[in-house]
């Protein structure tokens, strides 16, 4: 009976691809790969039930089982862990598209037996190209903002720590071959050269050798270095005299040769020793690049300024139970507020977000948000009466801060995925940066709740105040996004960066959303008024300003809901908590 099920299964196959479902751009979130274990194991279990019955195909299809096993192991063993790490979460795409291709290369229909008898479960997914361009692309992403090595990378070692398998030289060759197709031909050829050390190490391979000659030839012709491509093109005629791609590339190669001579003579010719100024933007993603790496120290003179204390204000329930209040930086004002969400109120907004995630978006031009590469992760939306634990959270997020949360935006849970960013941004809109919007949005506050730990990587970084500030589960990360006249401080931008190892977990509050339609008294309005321009609509009665005016800056204030005054104590100064990346 079951014989005839799987000749029933194998034969719709010849009529039909419907059994399998892929799901593009699972790379965007750690939490949606956890569901490719699953699809993992089965593989393993249908693959195992095949080779019982190709007897001839055995020797192969028993490397993959075994190599396929050893990994699921390792995952099952820690699987947040285990995802978290970069090159793991890549080989895992890897193994469930090209590897599983190889193996259908050697058993023909076998694989489609595999493929449909894995479909008839609803929770089997399988990953796609999408998904193996956008992690070898976080990989690149880790490798130039952390200075990592390609070949610590390719032996399993993030900043000399091993965290996994080490990769094959056809996983090298894959991360090469896709960096290749997407222009990135210094990253390619690194990797390339890789996957031709790999090669002679391994004693199987689903390549040739020749495969990555051709790519490491033909790279450095692209990288304008014609002679070094020449030199690799003769090694490709020593070991095949009648390779036709290095026969027809030669008259190439030399014509790029004979050019750049002709151009170095000119240039020395002028004599031009000028230097070349770097543009801002290299400037800016050096700065950015060094804050994630927590290679700037805060000067002196600030940290001798900064204070660590209790807060027993804004409401009369902190005196009950008091926060633990970090100051990370003065003039502008960024705090940690340590321990103001707990696990399991973590653990039931992580389920609550998780079916609702969708790709990560940014606004562009249009005033329109889209998927980019700028933005890495994936989001759900939550509101205060869907659950009373999000409700709690958002009462203590209140609470802490001292600002109402009435005209606040709805809850932001975010996952990030492999390698996920998010590069420098403001989270209040500025007026010149959506020309063809009539309002604009501006958050006058902005919250972060840690909801995991990172194991390297993922620092909140602000560019123009060189502070960054290292992710600490069932931490909050606050500052304000405003002048006490209603403008962007342009002090706060800031960005996430990219996640080495872990799985980064957060919740963002902006809070309150200010809308305010653009016209030059908008900032005079704000200024005597910030309620009269709030949520889009005219004044709101019996709310007091939420901006203290005797200030410079925004300071944490009393909390705009019907509490008892806060007392004008002095909080002592009791602990500090080391979240700056130093």
């Amino acid at each position: 009976m079951h014989n005839k099920h799987t000749l029933y299964l194998i034969c719709i196959a010849l009529f039909s691809d419907c059994w399998v479902w892929t799901c593009a751009e699972l790379f965007t979130a750690i939490s949606d790969m956890e569901q490719l274990l699953v699809t993992h194991k089965i593989i393993i279990d249908d693959l195992d039930a095949y080779i019982q019955k190709e007897e001839k195909r055995l020797a192969v299809l028993k490397k993959q089982l075994n190599m396929y096993r050893k990994e699921h192991e390792m995952a099952m063993a820690d699987v947040e862990n285990y995802l978290g790490n970069p090159i793991n979460a890549f080989t895992l795409i890897k193994r469930l598209t090209i590897d599983l291709d190889f193996i259908e290369n050697k058993i023909k229909n076998g694989t489609e037996y595999v493929r449909n008898e894995t479909a008839k479960g609803t929770e089997v997914i399988y990953p796609t190209e999408v998904d193996l361009t956008g992690t070898v692309q976080a990989l690149t992403r880790l490798q130039n903002t952390y200075r990592l090595d390609v070949g610590e990378l390719a032996q399993g070692r993030l900043n000399g720590v091993v965290y996994g398998t080490p990769l094959s030289a056809s996983d090298c060759y894959e991360i090469g071959r896709t960096l290749y197709i997407v222009d990135d031909y210094s990253n390619s050829l690194r990797w390339m050269q890789e996957a031709l050390r790999k090669y002679k190490e391994d004693e199987v391979h689903n390549l040739s050798e020749i495969d990555i000659l051709e790519y490491i030839s033909y790279l450095h012709y692209l990288l304008d270095d014609g002679q070094t491509a020449l030199e690799w093109t003769t090694k490709i005629l020593s070991l095949d005299p009648n390779n036709k791609h290095a026969l027809n590339n030669i008259p190439y190669y030399l014509k790029s040769v004979t050019e750049k001579k002709k151009i170095l003579e000119m240039e020395y010719a002028e004599d031009d020793d000028e230097d070349v100024d770097d543009t801002y933007l290299e400037r800016d993603n050096r700065m950015y690049q060094t804050l994630c790496r927590g290679e700037m120290e805060l000067p002196s003179q600030i940290v001798r300024s900064l204070k660590c204390s209790y807060l027993t204000k804004n409401h009369p329930f902190l005196k009950l139970a008091p926060i633990k209040m970090e100051q990370v930086y003065i003039e502008p004002d960024v705090f940690v507020y340590h321990g103001v969400i707990s696990d399991e109120e973590i653990e039931h907004i992580k389920a609550m977000a998780k079916p609702r995630f969708k790709r990560a978006t940014v606004v562009n031009t249009m005033g329109e948000g889209t998927p980019s590469d700028y933005r890495i992760a994936k989001f759900a939306w939550l509101k205060d009466e869907e659950s009373a634990v999000v409700a709690r959270v958002s009462q203590r997020v209140a609470d802490f801060t001292g600002l109402s949360t009435t005209y606040a935006e709805k809850l932001q849970v975010v996952n990030y995925g492999i390698g996920g960013h998010y590069v420098p941004h403001y989270d209040s809109e500025l007026k010149n940066d959506i020309p063809f919007k009539r309002t604009f949005d501006r958050r006058l506050a902005t919250v972060i709740l840690y909801m995991s730990d990172v194991a390297q990587g993922g620092a909140t970084v602000f560019l123009e105040l060189g502070l960054s500030v290292l992710p600490v589960k069932n931490a909050a990360l606050f500052w304000m996004n405003l002048h006490p006249s209603g403008e962007a401080d342009i002090a706060m931008r800031h960005a996430g960066c990219p996640v080495l190892r872990g799985s980064k977990w957060k919740r963002n509050e902006s809070t309150p959303d200010v809308k305010c339609p653009i016209n030059k008294n908008a900032a005079n309005s704000m200024l005597k008024d910030p309620n009269s321009c709030m949520g889009g609509g005219g004044k709101r009665k019996g709310k007091p300003s939420i901006l203290n005016r005797r200030n410079k800056r925004p300071k944490v204030i009393s909390a705009l809901r019907n509490v008892l005054p806060p007392h004008p104590d002095t909080p002592n100064i009791v602990f500090c908590a080391a979240t700056r990346a130093n």
